[in-house]
């Protein structure tokens, strides 16, 4: 390991090479390509001194052309403009893939976080039983999602892996190749993919990282923390979102979800026949060579035919290989017995489902479904409800739904959803039969508000002759209002004798989603991180009261808007009034690819996650605890903080700005995701139909990142007032939770430039709003640094800062294209004329959208 700096070896093993290769990426023989190289470091030059001169992207795009291609038409500047937004998405792309190639140069490996210093911290402190005793009740999960922000196609990701790995071995000749077929390689997809398509893209991450990494890291930990013994406990579990998630996705049907779970079978047991194909070079020995060219062939043919061989279990596949592995150490002194003892490993994470596909739908598209069953089946003479079950109470309600059991027939329904809703759980039935239980045995209710809601989806599946009911039905809690009263809603279900009996057929584990990403936009930064940790704190201690062990799966975007940002500080800071047992969080988009991309990655980021864990559980928990003087002030400023939030959203130009100002419609234009990009069909656009990612994306695409930051410099600034602001930097120096809080929202306000769109200050109907908004960033970033003693942001992270300035650089020409085709729609839209130009600028702002959200890793 390097003894310089981390920033140096950034800089040298980064920034630097990324300078050379791009020079080379300039000089590329294609048509028109060695111009655009040339004649983009005179835009980005001009943009750079345009925005400290307080001039708007309008005249720094016209001031280029003026320059340098003075007379031409406009039909050419367009073309000119759609070169370069090619060409930095291909910049973006060089970048990333440095910085990949880079990644255990500038990052410790086996530092802080690693499963080696987890490893040597329990022996340096004689804890190395507690922490056996630990990993074998403890999990960490992630969710891969389909959400759409993720905009390279796979050929680039690809491209990306191939590039990191010759910049690793400095083949100029090499990279040059690669570079050139970048330059031919489409970015833009003319079809908007199918959820089989998108679950098919992001099993390329499961075949080609995960198998191999996150197998390693359990046997690194078998033999280095359990000594050889094996673990009776996989510690890290997958778990998938595409073709099971039908939340606001019609499109998402009960034959694509089954569909979506043989492929998970067919990529496992091709991922086992690579193994066993590269341990038949090894294990040549009498007795073992036959027994391993016999599961070879069993794994191909249901590799070629999934599902053929019922005979073919995963019992009888483990035991075949336990099996050899005696023979091996018995007979043939357990030469190679590591290479087999790995695949063990692999096949007990991933058994014959590879990751869990959860099933998840909206708790009102639910109860519209239920009402249907129950009118259809009463028209058959069967009565699900008694006639009086509007008018009984809540508890007695839940009584009723909690003795509903039967089997009915999908057929039997002419309204869609409530079809289509037993049909998919008829699907869940025919994966576990075939992937095992693990193949698909959770149910996610979105917008969770009440007991029902949760019993409503436990009758529908008591409907479809379950012989015993292997699905644990998980409700997720959104809303500021909604996570107030989740410990009050869990305790009717754990008081009811039908979902307690259930319970206690699961282990007594209730798992509990709890979504970042809509309390934020619901509540704003502050309270949704507050309000999440109190419920998490009340349910706990509900749980606790009822003996049931309570997960939390963490609903998490990329940005730290969004829950991201730093998520292994998040977990270590967790105090002891919250159940910690599990790590799981949903991982998504460009997070799946910056964090878990390549092996390096995905190794550093899955060994700090089990390492929080252990960390907030052995070693922090005092130390995590808040004192009531630190929870009223935190709570002061989350109340503060809201009462902003609320009152910006409020604002009657709110939503008009954000659809006449921002990128937000022109998400629904990228073909990178199979959902609709908001809820309803409403032509008018309401708050509540807004999406997170689009609404988040939004504000990130216009630099001015709000959700992240708006309504924190407010909170701060009561303190400040009152002359008490020494009371939160104390705060901040002692809490660990809220130092997270802070830095993660430092980094939104590291992706702001508001220079950008500075001149929307001069415009007659939005002006005062911007104005607003910038007010608070400018509030923000001052009482931020003051609170914590910085003279920049992210002071205490300058390799991070690096990564940021250098990707917000790449793409600030592409930011000041976007601005002036927005301003350009706009004015024609003005004008109400009808200009054959307006397709073409809107075509432009689309088409931006995808180097700005690689560029940000995290935006959306």
């Amino acid at each position: 390991m390097a003894t310089n700096p981390k920033i140096q070896r950034y800089n040298e093993s980064v920034v630097s090479k990324y300078q050379i290769y791009n020079s080379i990426l300039t000089t590329l023989p294609f048509h028109r390509v060695h111009k655009t190289g040339v004649m983009l470091p005179l835009l980005h030059e001009l943009c750079e001194e345009g925005f400290k001169n307080k001039e708007n992207p309008t005249d720094i795009i016209n001031r280029f052309f003026d320059t340098y291609y003075n007379g031409i038409s406009e039909k050419e500047r367009i073309d000119i403009l759609f070169r370069f937004i090619q060409f930095i998405e291909r910049q973006v792309v060089l970048f990333d893939a440095v910085e990949e190639a880079s990644f255990d140069i500038v990052n410790n490996m086996e530092g802080y976080g690693s499963m080696r210093m987890t490893k040597e911290d329990a022996e340096s402190k004689n804890t190395q039983e507690e922490l056996q005793a630990f990993l074998e009740d403890f999990k960490v999960r992630i969710v891969l999602t389909a959400h759409p922000t993720q905009f390279y196609p796979g050929p680039v990701l690809g491209i990306i892996n191939d590039l990191a790995d010759e910049v690793k071995k400095d083949d100029i000749l090499t990279i040059k190749k690669l570079l050139a077929q970048l330059g031919k390689t489409p970015f833009f997809k003319k079809k908007k993919p199918t959820p089989y398509d998108e679950a098919v893209s992001i099993m390329w991450y499961l075949e080609n990282v995960f198998y191999d990494t996150f197998g390693e890291i359990y046997h690194y930990i078998e033999q280095n923390i359990y000594k050889g013994k094996p673990i009776d406990n996989s510690i890290i579990d997958l778990g998938f979102w595409p073709g099971g998630d039908r939340d606001g996705n019609p499109f998402v049907t009960p034959e694509i979800t089954e569909d979506v779970g043989k492929k998970l079978y067919q990529s496992i047991i091709h991922c086992y026949y690579n193994s066993i194909k590269a341990l038949k070079r090894r294990l040549t020995f009498v007795g073992i060579y036959d027994r391993i060219v016999a599961l070879e062939r069993k794994l191909y043919d249901n590799t070629i035919k999934p599902y053929h061989d019922e005979s073919f279990t995963l019992t009888s596949f483990l035991g075949e290989l336990e099996a050899i592995r005696a023979e091996l150490i018995e007979k043939h002194r357990s030469l190679f017995v590591e290479q087999l003892d790995l695949l063990i490993c692999q096949v007990k994470l991933f058994g014959f489902h590879f990751a869990s596909l959860d099933i998840r739908q909206d708790s009102r598209v639910h109860h519209k479904a239920f009402v249907s069953i129950v009118d259809e089946l009463k028209k058959e003479g069967i009565a699900l409800l008694p006639e009086n079950f509007e008018e009984l109470s809540e508890k007695e309600q839940l009584v009723v739904l909690g003795d509903i059991k039967g089997k009915i027939d999908p057929k039997l329904f002419e309204d869609e959803m409530a079809r289509k809703t037993i049909q998919s759980i008829y699907a869940m039935q025919n994966i576990q039969k075939h992937n095992g239980e693990r193949g698909c045995n959770r149910y996610i209710i979105s917008n969770n508000q009440t007991a029902v809601n949760v019993m409503e989806t436990f009758a529908m599946l008591n409907l479809t002759n379950w012989e015993k009911l292997t699905v644990d039905i998980i409700p997720l809690f959104e809303t500021v209002d909604d996570l107030q009263g989740a410990d009050k809603v869990m305790e009717l279900l754990y008081t009811n004798p039908a979902y307690a009996a259930h319970l206690k057929s699961r282990g007594n584990k209730q798992t509990i989603m709890l979504g970042f990403s809509d309390g934020t936009k619901d509540g704003g930064y502050f309270m949704a991180n507050w309000g999440i940790y109190r419920a998490k704190e009340n349910l706990t201690a509900m749980a606790r009261k009822y003996d049931i062990e309570v997960v939390f799966f963490d609903g998490r975007g990329g940005p730290p808007a969004r829950g991201g940002g730093q998520t292994h500080r998040f977990y270590s800071s967790l105090g002891p009034t919250i159940e910690n047992k599990e790590i799981q969080l949903t991982i998504q988009g460009q997070t799946i690819s910056s964090n878990f991309g390549s092996d390096k990655a995905a190794q550093f980021n899955m060994e700090h996650l089990i390492s929080a864990g252990v960390r907030g559980k052995l070693y922090n928990t005092q130390k995590s605890l808040l004192s009531e003087e630190e929870r009223d002030i935190i709570e002061t400023l989350a109340n503060v903080s809201y009462e902003a939030y609320n009152n910006f959203k409020a604002h009657p130009k709110f939503l008009p700005y954000l659809e006449e100002m921002s990128t937000l419609k022109y998400y629904a234009k990228t073909n990178i995701g199979s959902r609709p990009s908001k809820r309803g069909n409403n032509s008018e656009l309401k708050f509540s139909d807004l999406r997170a990612i689009p609404f988040v994306g939004s504000w990130s695409q216009l630099k001015q990142n709000v959700p992240g930051f708006y309504g924190v410099g407010t909170a701060l600034k009561k303190y400040e007032d009152a002359g008490e602001f020494e009371k939160v930097q104390k705060l901040y120096r002692s809490s660990r939770f809220f130092k997270t809080l802070i830095g993660n929202s430092m980094m939104s306000l590291s992706k702001s430039f508001f220079d950008l769109t500075a001149y929307m200050q001069n415009d007659p109907e939005f002006g005062d709003f911007w104005t607003i908004i910038h007010d608070e960033y400018l509030l923000t970033q001052r009482l931020i640094l003051k609170l914590a003693g910085y003279e920049v942001l992210m002071q205490n992270n300058p390799t991070g800062k690096s990564s940021i300035d250098v990707r917000e650089s790449i793409v600030l020409p592409l930011l000041t294209i976007q601005q002036f085709a927005l301003k350009k729609v706009r004015d024609i839209q003005l004008e109400n004329e009808n200009d054959s130009m307006l397709e073409v600028y809107e075509k432009i702002v689309t088409r931006s959208l995808f180097g700005n959200i690689n560029a940000s890793r995290n935006s959306a």
